[in-house]
């Protein structure tokens, strides 16, 4: 069963799409959002298989919406405009369909959604070591930083902040792209918009939500745990 989450700033739009997708026994849909940051916030706390994105819709755009979902979560774009094709597959998108949504052509898009997550490929993982270094803008000057410095990582619209003992500077990628060169025995995304680095956490507290958790790091500061990552969280810190 493929879990579906649709987002569309038209309410028309996302009625009609949900309801040819009720003919697929396989597709559930989970949810609808008008906007991506609602799309976002359904996101922290819900897995996901497949994600219809409109393109143009206000404040984030789908194709912004897109650098932000998790890499497992496959996404094809639903758009009025055929224009941004080039850049919907630039963006590793499984399919790009025109609206007004047909069925027959839906029905291609599901069944290339099914053959891509079905092919089984060999991925080499290649972590970056804990000593490679980063060159990072830092007041005036330009430093090497290892990653093994690094407290953590924070998405800030097209950049990613770095947070260093040595202060704060910025790279231009996609918190993402950082995250799966990053050794997970060293680095745990807290967040959609946060990755720290595990020993440099002093300690968790609960966090204002029912379920959340704070983590407070060694500089002090403090980064909200969504409720979806606090078990695993929890779990790097529990041996028995």
């Amino acid at each position: 069963m493929l879990k579906v989450l649709i987002v569309d700033d038209e309410r028309l739009a996302r009625v009609e799409l949900n309801r040819l997708l009720e003919k697929f026994d396989d597709i559930e849909v989970v949810a609808q959002a008008k906007t991506a940051a609602e799309a976002l916030d359904f996101l922290e706390n819900t897995a996901i298989d497949l994600a219809f994105l409109d393109i143009q819709m206000p404040e984030m755009t789908g194709l912004e919406l897109a650098l932000q979902i998790e890499p497992t979560v496959k996404f094809v774009f639903c758009t009025a405009f055929n224009e941004h094709a080039v850049d919907a597959f630039s963006l590793n998108a499984t399919d790009y369909i025109v609206k007004p949504v047909n069925s027959e052509r839906l029905a291609k898009t599901i069944e290339r959604v099914k053959l891509a997550r079905d092919v089984k490929t060999e991925e080499v993982i290649d972590y970056l070591p804990d000593n490679h270094g980063l060159l990072l803008k830092i007041g005036d000057s330009n430093q090497i930083i290892r990653l093994e410095d690094i407290e953590r990582f924070e998405s800030v619209g097209n950049h990613v902040a770095v947070y260093t003992s040595q202060g704060k500077s910025y790279i231009h990628s996609s918190l993402n792209k950082v995250e799966k060169r990053l050794n997970p025995a060293h680095f745990f995304k807290t967040s959609r918009s946060e990755i720290v680095r595990i020993d440099n956490i002093l300690r968790l507290e609960e966090g204002m939500a029912a379920g959340s958790l704070v983590a407070v790091m060694k500089s002090n500061q403090q980064v909200d745990v969504s409720r979806r990552q606090v078990q695993s969280l929890k779990q790097l810190f529990n041996v028995f």
